[in-house]
């Protein structure tokens, strides 16, 4: 019945943040019309919308927080400190065009990555 989700990302840097999916998160992408691209993400999409005010609730994970920290710092992000949790460690990604997202670690059982 449910397929998947489609993510939005409200931002008023629209071609930094869509820029910032392609080439430093390598996120595959499709051409909806006009420009208007929409990312793929393991099992979702993720698509960026303008909007005055940056929004969103999204995290994404990641199988080594500390390695993948240092690959994306290279590709322009940046990030606020990570924070052990129950469920995982997690840190707040600062893309360029002031967009943020959450990026974790799992600690817990997930039915989409090996145990």
């Amino acid at each position: 019945m449910i397929i998947g989700a489609h993510v939005i990302i409200f931002t008023a840097a629209v071609e930094a943040t869509r820029d910032f999916l392609r080439d430093a998160l390598h996120l595959p992408a499709v051409d909806a019309g006009g420009g208007w691209l929409i990312f793929a993400l393991p099992p979702a999409e993720l698509a960026v919308h303008p909007a005055e005010q940056s929004s969103h609730e999204l995290y994404l994970m990641c199988d080594d927080l500390a390695a993948t920290m240092t690959a994306l710092t290279a590709a322009g992000a940046t990030f606020g400190p990570i924070h052990e949790e129950r469920w995982g460690r997690v840190a707040t990604m600062n893309m360029p065009g002031g967009g943020q997202i959450a990026i974790y670690e799992p600690s817990h059982p997930s039915p989409i990555l090996p145990g």
